[in-house]
């Protein structure tokens, strides 16, 4: 084993600045992040990379973005293509890993796909739109984790981060069909958490709604989710990330859970109501 790498960093804390090093939370751990061309698994790929990992950035048509983030990483960091809800390409972006890095410690699943759809227009809801979206968002995660678990079980400490979403919580969202597959992703976590312990800890993130510009949210829902939440703003993609960091590299007495990223609205409640209710 090499001696772990590790960065200078300083900071200032009452007129007097300290300097030292920081050991890299992921050195020589190869990790795969679904969907990172843009938004949330870009900022998560990036964050992994800075703490020392090798990504593989994975992308269905984000070509160009996603072969900027791993020249931006570096090292052996490399984009590949493949659709998660097709199998086949699953299949075949873990044989190319398998061959070229020889193993795989952290799979992170964050591709997605949504459009929005009224909760109350059921006649919109296609087939089309209902199918899509559970085979991007499940479907599409439990092929990721199929085919990596050969992988994943040699190594000590392999884990896997789903990134669910709040919608899965509370029923709201983007569409029904995006809350239904994202309650799915939460449940598969606690399922696949109890099916692959002790080897691999299993584990979900549900971020709030987040500016990245994903299934068409504008910046008029931001600002509108900002004045709801407890904290009066939304979380950053950074913030995301930095959650899906712990669960991947410090919660290691931690499977089977899923972290909320919303500032406060879903455990607590909306501002408005709470005001409502103390009002009365």
């Amino acid at each position: 084993m090499g001696k772990a790498a590790t960065r200078n960093w300083s900071f200032e804390r009452s007129s007097v600045r300290y300097h030292g090093f920081r050991t890299m939370r992921l050195e020589n751990r190869i990790a795969l992040v679904t969907g990172a061309g843009t938004g949330i698994g870009r900022a998560i790929a990036e964050m992994f990379g800075r703490e020392g990992a090798t990504v593989v950035v994975n992308y269905s048509r984000s070509h160009e973005a996603a072969a900027e983030v791993a020249r931006g990483i570096g090292g052996q960091s490399i984009a590949v293509a493949a659709d998660v809800s097709k199998e086949d390409a699953v299949l075949a972006m873990l044989d190319s890993i398998g061959k070229q890095f020889g193993r795989l410690d952290i799979l992170v699943n964050n591709a997605g796909w949504s459009t929005r759809v009224p909760h109350e227009r059921l006649d919109l809801l296609t087939d089309e739109i209902w199918d899509r979206t559970m085979n991007t968002n499940l479907r599409g995660a439990f092929y990721c984790v199929r085919a990596a678990l050969p992988l994943l079980k040699q190594q000590p400490g392999a884990n896997i981060v789903n990134i669910a979403s709040i919608a899965g919580l509370a029923g709201v969202g983007s569409s029904m069909a995006y809350a239904a597959s994202k309650a799915g992703l939460i449940s598969m976590t606690k399922s696949l958490a109890r099916a692959l312990a002790p080897q691999v800890r299993v584990n979900a993130i549900a971020p709030g709604l987040v500016r990245t510009g994903f299934a068409g949210w504008e910046d008029a829902a931001c600002e509108a989710a900002s004045k709801l939440a407890p904290l009066q703003r939304i979380a950053s993609v950074d913030e995301v990330a930095a959650a899906t960091l712990f669960l991947a590299a410090e919660g290691t007495a931690m499977t089977g859970e899923t972290l909320s990223v919303d500032c406060g609205y879903y455990s607590l409640g909306s501002v408005a109501g709470v005001r409502t209710l103390n009002a009365t």
